[in-house]
């Protein structure tokens, strides 16, 4: 008797579930950007806040990254003007930083953070799981 072993992707191409990467050190973004997109989620990236909004708003994604400490605004004015937009009010945010809690800025507080992630703390690949475990919870919702 012959077993065939069929691996089936679920996921169709066209309904990925989308990443946004705000970060302004490249190297760490593309890093991200590779271990996520190799997990099955499109993917982007923004070095900066400003850049970062626009996108947010081009992109529609289902999870931001951001980190903190950027050039030209920083992630918590970018958090602060995303949620007070119709289209961002609801987006899943993962602040990914080397800040700590008790350094950050208490408005994040009431920016409806999902999970506030010390980037020296955690592994590449704790990071995707974190996302996959929040964009589960978000499917059923």
């Amino acid at each position: 008797m012959t077993v065939w072993y069929v691996t089936i992707n679920l996921m169709n191409p066209d309904t990925k579930p989308k990443i946004l990467i705000i970060e302004d050190e490249r190297g760490i973004a593309g890093m991200y950007e590779f271990k996520l997109q190799k997990e099955g989620y499109e993917v982007r990236c923004a070095y900066d806040g400003e850049e970062g909004l626009e996108l947010a708003e081009e992109f529609r994604p289902d999870l931001i990254l951001l980190d903190l400490r950027m050039p030209v605004m920083s992630g918590g004015e970018m958090l602060e003007r995303l949620r007070a937009t119709d289209w961002g009010s609801g987006i899943r945010v993962v602040i990914l930083t080397n800040i700590s809690k008790d350094e950050a800025p208490a408005s994040l507080r009431l920016l409806r953070v999902d999970r506030y992630i010390v980037k020296a703390h955690y592994t590449p690949a704790q990071v995707v799981g974190i996302v996959d475990e929040i964009l589960q919870k978000t499917d059923k919702d």
